[in-house]
């Protein structure tokens, strides 16, 4: 997973934040030399008046110094940083080296340094060595202790990890995905079938827009026979001349989040932003085709440098980064979290916890469709250094857990970035300059290690319609865990089509409600607890009924104990449904429907309907529906819906309805 030195230096938004690991050791110089030759002393503070202004006179000068005194320490050190700083880093050992061998007791501080460069190209045993060396001394102030004494993890951690690989194989996605350009940050639906990323398109012409001589626009692919299609522009509703970059689609494919940054010319065409980067929406018209963008506002946005989104699958969460430029001038990104209020505006982003966010930099963060598994890029915790690949589990009390490093060969010494893990958790994505590729930065796939794997999960997709004339329609979404009550994922479908998917994670139990104005609700239960087999998706579409009177619609989610009719407490989400329901349209009046199965006497199955339907009749009536709208009536095993032959027909005849008696 090794990026190339273009896509660091060029890739404008720098959505990998590079930091320097090195402070310029040498801004004033020293009061004495280690060297009493004039001619070296000379060179040496000709090299300073060069720093920031022509490195490589900063290089040339500190040679000439160290031939006219090769144990000029302040210069090797000097040089080590500047080769460093120009990321020659096998250089940079070579002369902390000669530093070591010149006085090992001067400047100690430089086997923190040495270290730091021996860790960034993989020597790990060394860097082990000098940070050891570094703690031990008695002639440094000790302020990066806290820091060395996690580099040293680092180092034990790499080294086991070399000796204890995890598998990994990684392909390439081939030339439907990758061109000789480069592709990276890719995303994609819940249900695999519609992939899309960033390309970076050389222009044959500098950009009047933002001045460079390369544009970054998003492509797509979509599935068709198991096969990824050649992928196409997503369109000039989202792709400009400006730059487009760090995408991220909703689980359900609703909604494209992404980032616009502000250059020379601000945002580019007519999109305003708050300052440097911001996260910006659009939403899916329909057969590809998406609405104009525009800014998700403040608070997520603010004068800081917003970035890197990925948006959970309740549809109100969004993840993204925020970087703050500290009092050195450097800019630290922490991970973040914003959701939609009942009121449809953000709340104020709140910073994840400490467990997650270090005091360096944490990127490119990827919130599962299981909304349980967190996957992130960090350079500060212990890893293989640079910045790793961690994953993260939600805890039962909503906090998350201890990150998890990925482990090696998936981190390596390099930069590490933008993992994305498919809905089933099997396949990863990510982008590599590796050799054998069609040319640059190109994106590979591989099988995820069970241990990295989010949870289990399947999704229902479909179509939502009227079903008198088989319109589309934009309905509303609520999946609700039955053992809590509690709403947790909110979406609609598409207006234009009526498409929609729902995310649904295992071990619990689902009801799910479809509304819109105008329309009965519709139910749907969701046993995940007790699925044997959630690899397979459910496939089905919801008919809405206009509001008429006759109709009836089945309340799938209003539970009994067996031969009783006392209302289980997993009822309660359903009840609240009907409940807000009856309340929007004030004027209907409802007949509440008992039914059994054909088991057991008649009579006594009409009495059990009877008080089942008398049960949820009374707890409307408590919970404020006047009772001159409600009816009660138990039909026992007079209406089946299904002949009652087998044990899952007999199911599904002992039911609650509702029927529509008045408008």
């Amino acid at each position: 997973m090794k990026r190339s030195n273009y896509f660091k230096l060029f890739f404008l938004f720098q959505f990998v934040i590079l930091h320097s690991y090195f402070v310029p050791l040498f801004a004033q110089p020293p009061v004495m030399f280690s060297t009493t030759n004039s001619k070296a002393i000379k060179l040496f503070k000709e090299a300073q008046s060069y720093i920031g202004v022509d490195p490589k006179k900063v290089v040339e000068l500190l040679k000439e110094a160290i031939e006219k005194d090769k144990n000029f320490l302040e210069a090797h050190a000097f040089l080590a940083e500047m080769y460093a700083y120009n990321s020659q880093f096998d250089k940079s050992v070579d002369e902390y080296n000669e530093c070591f061998a010149i006085n090992p007791n001067m400047m100690q501080n430089n086997y923190y340094y040495a270290g730091k460069v021996e860790l960034k190209i993989g020597r790990y045993k060394e860097a082990k060595d000098h940070f050891s060396k570094y703690l031990a001394s008695k002639s440094v102030s000790h302020k990066m202790d806290d820091e060395v004494a996690v580099l040293l993890k680092s180092c034990d951690f790499a080294i086991d990890q070399l000796q204890h690989p995890a598998t990994f194989n990684p392909i390439n996605m081939g030339p439907e995905i990758n061109t000789s350009e480069n592709e990276y940050f890719p995303t994609i639906t819940a249900d695999d079938q519609m992939f899309l990323f960033t390309r970076r398109i050389t222009l044959p012409q500098t950009s009047r827009v933002t001045g460079l001589s390369f544009q970054e626009d998003f492509f797509y692919s979509t599935k068709e026979n198991g096969k990824w299609t050649k992928a196409q522009s997503i369109g000039n509703m989202i792709n400009t001349e400006a730059n487009e970059g760090a995408p991220s689609l909703s689980p359900d494919g609703q909604y494209l989040f992404f980032v616009v940054c502000q250059d020379v010319n601000g945002y580019g065409l007519d999109r305003q932003g708050y300052g440097s980067c911001d996260i910006f929406v659009a939403k899916s018209a329909g057969n590809n085709k998406w609405s104009k963008a525009h800014n998700v506002g403040a608070p997520v946005n603010s004068k800081s440098w917003e970035s890197q989104p990925s948006f959970s699958s309740d549809g109100k969460t969004l993840y993204f980064i925020r970087g703050i430029v500290d009092e050195e001038g450097k800019r630290k990104g922490d991970i973040y979290m914003a959701q939609i209020k009942d009121d449809g505006q953000w709340s104020n982003p709140t910073r994840l916890s400490n467990k997650i966010n270090t005091p360096y930099d944490e990127e490119s963060v990827f919130i599962h469709p299981d909304n349980q598994t967190l996957y992130f890029s960090s350079n500060g915790h212990v890893g293989m250094g640079g910045l790793d690949i961690y994953m993260s589990k939600r805890q039962a009390d909503g906090e998350w857990g201890e990150p998890v490093n990925l482990g090696y060969p998936i981190n390596t010494f390099n930069e590490e970035n933008s993992l994305l893990v498919d809905s089933k958790g099997k396949l990863a994505y990510f982008a590599s300059d590796r050799a054998g590729g069609f040319g640059g930065l190109d994106i590979y796939t591989f099988e995820l290690d069970q241990k990295f794997k989010p949870e289990n999960l399947t999704y229902m997709k479909g179509k939502v319609y009227d079903s008198k004339t088989k319109k589309p329609l934009a309905g509303n979404f609520e999946l609700i865990d039955l053992e809590t009550s509690k709403v947790i994922m909110e979406s609609q479908s598409n207006a234009v089509t009526g498409e929609f998917l729902v995310c649904l994670p295992a071990n619990k139990n689902y009801a799910l409600n479809v509304s819109r104005p105008g329309y009965l609700f519709y139910s749907e239960n969701f046993a995940m607890k007790e699925a044997k087999d959630i690899s397979k998706p459910y496939l089905m579409d919801v008919p809405l009924q206009s509001i008429d009177t006759g109709l009836t619609v089945e309340l799938k989610n209003i539970f009994f104990e067996t031969a009783k009719y006392d209302l289980k407490d997993e009822s309660k989400g359903e009840l609240q449904k009907l409940i807000a329901f009856l309340n929007l349209n004030k004027t209907l009046k409802i007949e509440l429907g008992g039914h059994t199965d054909n088991v057991g006497d008649k009579k006594m199955n009409i009495t059990l309907s009877n008080n089942r339907a008398k049960s949820v009749y009374d707890y409307l009536i408590a919970n404020g529906i006047d009772k001159e709208r409600l009816t009660y009536k138990g039909y026992g095993d007079s209406k089946p819906v299904v002949p009652n032959d087998t044990p899952e027909n007999r199911q599904r005849n002992r039911r609650t309805e509702f029927k529509v008696i008045a408008k």
